[in-house]
């Protein structure tokens, strides 16, 4: 096998999706219109210091496109583009379970009703899985893929308050718990680069997420987008956004603390070129940056969990 072809020192989720359904699945973003109990004054307003007016979304909902016509939409060029035969609705924009039940029920099922959608995943915050919309959550878990998504960001309560997330670590462990103890996966999401945080802070959240053994992560770069708190921060000279080495570094550390049987959904993210600010090199092709984690893995000859019981840095 030549070393093109050799899996990478990670869990990857493309090669789980394979596995699990033989045939290649892509996950498709869906902007269902809700918002965020961070904006709506719930437990804040202005949402997250990195985060826009647009919540990570496409802002297809507020177009007035429904969630069908937005699967629709975009299957036939994913099919094109990348092969895929199979597709999993990724509610992606704001909080996707800050909605009443019986919204939720017909979000969800409208998007599994679409000709192969063969499942879900839903990206929320841990503050916002009450019980009823975990039992809801079971049900179709039941009877479709399903993947629950957390932000958690950090596991340091010090830099939740700081970008104002509006919860603390304990929140999401508690999440994490209720959810699986229903069947249902879990998947985490991690920003490095936050602001204050070393690398051994940035290594720490690794080991919780160990410890909570969660199915899944994704790892993200914090970028400086326009419209955020954050790019007053950048502008005014108190942020620096990691170079692309130490993020390889940081995040190939962070993969080898991490159980093997954790996939990893993400690992690196796809800004906005008309958003972004800083780093620039985030442009930079997502193929390139997965390279480098992998060249620099190799490198240090770590894999995912190799120094899982390794002591703290």
């Amino acid at each position: 096998m030549s070393p093109k072809a050799q899996p990478p020192p990670w869990r990857d989720h493309t090669a789980y999706l394979l596995d699990r359904f033989g045939c290649r699945v892509h996950k498709i973003s869906v902007d269902a219109g809700l918002s965020c109990p961070n904006r709506d004054g719930t437990i804040g307003t202005g949402g997250c210091i990195y985060c826009n007016a647009q919540g990570s979304g496409t802002g297809a909902a507020g177009r007035g496109l429904s969630v069908t016509e937005q699967l629709a939409s975009a299957k036939a060029y994913i099919r094109k583009r990348f092969g895929a035969e199979k597709f999993i609705a990724y509610f992606q924009a704001f909080t996707n379970t800050f909605a009443p039940v019986e919204r939720l029920d017909a979000l969800w099922s409208e998007a599994l009703a679409v000709p192969d959608v063969v499942g879900l995943s839903i990206g929320t915050r841990p503050d916002c899985a009450p019980e009823a919309v975990l039992d809801l959550a079971a049900g179709f878990a039941r009877r479709s893929f399903f993947w629950m998504e957390y932000g958690l960001q950090s596991a340091h309560d010090r830099t939740l308050a700081l970008i104002r997330r509006g919860h603390d670590a304990a929140a999401f462990a508690d999440a994490v718990r209720r959810t699986r103890a229903r069947g249902i996966p879990v998947c985490a999401h991690v920003i490095l680069g936050l602001p204050g945080e070393t690398t051994a802070d940035m290594i720490a959240t690794a080991d919780f997420l160990a410890k909570l053994d969660v199915d899944g992560v994704k790892l993200h770069l914090l970028y400086v987008v326009r419209g955020s708190r954050m790019e007053e921060l950048y502008r005014s000279g108190r942020y620096e956004c990691l170079t692309e080495a130490d993020y390889v570094d940081t995040a190939s550390a962070f993969l080898s603390r991490l159980p093997p049987r954790t996939v990893i959904q993400r690992l690196t993210g796809d800004p906005h070129p008309a958003e972004l600010v800083a780093p620039l090199w985030a442009l930079k092709s997502r193929n390139r940056v997965l390279a480098a984690i992998r060249a620099r893995m190799d490198e240090l000859g770590l894999s995912q969990g190799s120094a899982l019981h390794s002591p703290a840095p």
